[in-house]
């Protein structure tokens, strides 16, 4: 973790709390608790419009800090700094780092091997993931390659940690000194938490340190306690070592630590049975393919395209903040299984979105209105009233609704590029764009105006405005959405496809179909009745009840009838 001049005024007890938390629980800890940077994070991933964030996008607490006091506190009672043993000549040939023992070297030996040795067996295991990795960049910088045990005490080997001092990735890179080795952040990507970049920049950073102090034990103390603080420690203490500087009472604890903890990490990771660290399961190293994809392409999407599942996907970009590429850059290059670059180029082209409806569950508090869940849904009285069957707008405490919302799902169109039409739910929810109107809406879905004025309660197909959802209740929901959201026209079905007049309110079968045994299916509206729709349909209410199995003639608007002309 990199030094700053920044206060840290966050209770040590939030990581402890954090530790044991769930992810829920863990998102909410840290927007109660956490800071401003984590508190803005997270509400990129906390949308009222859409399901909680997958536990691979949520940040998690530096498990080393979980015993920081003790940890302290231990070493407090190691006494001098000083003195130091040397390795054998045969020992020095195990490492390419300064390995030296002492009481420090000794207590943290001990440490891994007691208090916290689950973490590190944990860190063990996590690290086969990156060596192989980390060591290749270092050898390309003519690094020791021992070096690669920092990202141990640093994180853990997570890409994901998070600490209380907002230090952020594999390398607990700080946001400015990340910024000064190239590294991005902003609403959509943390390449901190990005394994290649975050280790190029790593690696980057020790060169230079090394470069200023010739002694890699001062190197790795300015890593964490910053160069400045250093520098000047040696010129007034006239100091020419770490371990003379640490004799003084000059550098915190946490940054004296920092060397002896480094140092007993690469003696036990280097031979770990040695030290009873045995049948450890190392990860399988981190590969991938790259590939160029366009701004704002889904995980689902990149997913699909390379034969991977979303969280393989996840896992291979994890400097991405949301589920998907970022929207401020004009391509961006994303990591995808390693062996399916040919596979995604060629499917590139066939990818295909299609906009549907998702739903989640409110539960209604008391004296809540209908206004109000509206409002905070941004969705209208009608559309809320028709996707759960309500005659009215009264509620009661602890009414379960469903809330309707728009996602965007993804196909890959076969070869010869012809869309592929969904089944499903035919409700899609429409967000009016500026200059937009109900003219240019109903003709890019093929509805009447005049009935998108009614599904949705509207005075008259003027009264709209920027931002506002409609609700529109289309048959062959897929293929409507999918030419929607391309910008293209869809035919609107004529009689002789078998499909009547209000073909918006009524879904049909195949019109290849046994003529005797074909239904169409019909959407209730507000102030239908069953002599209406007979009338309409040419037919009878007893006929009517009789497809349905109706017992009475109370039926309710948005449920569906199955109906057959005579």
């Amino acid at each position: 973790m990199q030094y700053s001049k920044i206060h840290f005024p966050l209770l040590a007890c939030l990581i402890l709390l954090l530790s044991g938390c769930t992810a829920k629980e863990q998102l909410l800890c840290l927007v109660e608790f956490g800071t401003t940077e984590q508190r803005e994070d997270i509400s990129l991933l906390d949308s009222e419009s859409t399901p909680a964030p997958p536990p691979e996008l949520l940040p998690q607490p530096v498990e080393a800090e979980t015993c920081i006091a003790q940890e302290l506190d231990a070493l407090e009672r190691t006494g001098s700094w000083g003195s130091h043993i040397e390795p054998s000549e045969e020992e020095i040939q195990k490492y390419d780092f300064p390995v030296v023992v002492n009481k420090q070297v000794e207590m943290y030996l001990q440490l891994f091997q007691g208090r916290q040795k689950k973490y590190f067996k944990r860190w063990l295991a996590r690290s086969g993931r990156y060596m192989p990795l980390i060591h290749r960049e270092l050898e390309k910088a003519g690094l020791p390659k021992d070096l690669a045990y920092l990202a141990m005490i640093e994180s853990g080997f997570n890409q994901r940690a998070y600490s209380r001092a907002r230090a952020v990735g594999m390398w607990q890179f700080m946001r400015a000194t990340g910024r000064d080795y190239h590294l991005q952040v902003d609403s959509y990507v943390d390449e901190r938490r990005d394994a290649l970049k975050s280790t190029q920049a790593a690696v980057a950073y020790l060169k230079d340190l090394y470069q200023m102090f010739d002694d890699w034990h001062l190197a790795v103390a300015a890593y964490n306690g910053g160069p400045g603080k250093i520098g000047k420690g040696l010129k007034r203490y006239k100091a020419e070592s770490f371990w003379k500087l640490a004799e003084k009472r000059y550098l915190r604890l946490e940054t004296k630590r920092y060397v002896p903890k480094l140092i007993a990490a690469i003696i036990i990771g280097k031979e770990p049975e040695k030290y009873g660290f045995e049948n450890i399961v190392y990860e399988k190293p981190m590969e991938y393919d790259r590939i160029e994809v366009v701004p704002g392409m889904s995980i689902d999407a990149l997913a699909l395209i390379s034969g991977g599942s979303k969280s393989e996907l996840r896992l291979l970009n994890q400097e991405l903040k949301t589920d998907r590429t970022p929207l401020n850059r004009s391509d961006y290059i994303a990591n995808i299984p390693k062996g399916s670059v040919s596979l995604a180029q060629k499917n590139m082209s066939r990818l295909h979105s299609v906009v549907k409806t998702g739903y989640k569950t409110h539960i209604t508090n008391q004296n809540e209105t209908l206004a109000a869940i509206c409002k905070k849904y941004k969705i209208n009285t009608t559309t809320l009233l028709k996707v759960n069957n309500l005659r009215s707008g009264k509620l009661r405490q602890g009414q379960r609704l469903r809330i309707p919302y728009s996602l965007v799902d993804y196909q890959l169109l076969p070869e010869n590029g012809t869309a592929i039409a969904h089944a499903g739910d035919s409700l899609v929810l429409h967000t009016i764009k500026r200059g937009e109107t109900i003219s240019k809406i109903a003709t890019k879905y093929s509805v009447p105006k005049e009935l998108i004025a009614e599904w949705n309660g509207l005075k008259n197909i003027h009264s709209i405005r920027a931002g506002q959802r409609l609700a529109l209740y289309i048959v062959n929901h897929g293929a409507a959405a999918t030419a929607a959201n391309s910008g293209k026209k869809v035919r609107a079905k004529s009689t002789t496809d078998n499909l009547i007049v209000l073909a918006e309110t009524k879904k049909t079968l195949s019109a290849a179909a046994d003529e005797k045994n074909s239904f169409s299916w019909y959407r209730v509206r507000s102030g239908d009745t069953l002599w209406k729709i007979s009338r309409r349909f040419n037919t009878s209410p007893k006929m009517i009840k009789a497809w349905n199995n109706l017992e009475s003639n109370l039926i309710h608007p948005g449920s569906e009838l199955k109906l057959k002309d005579v």
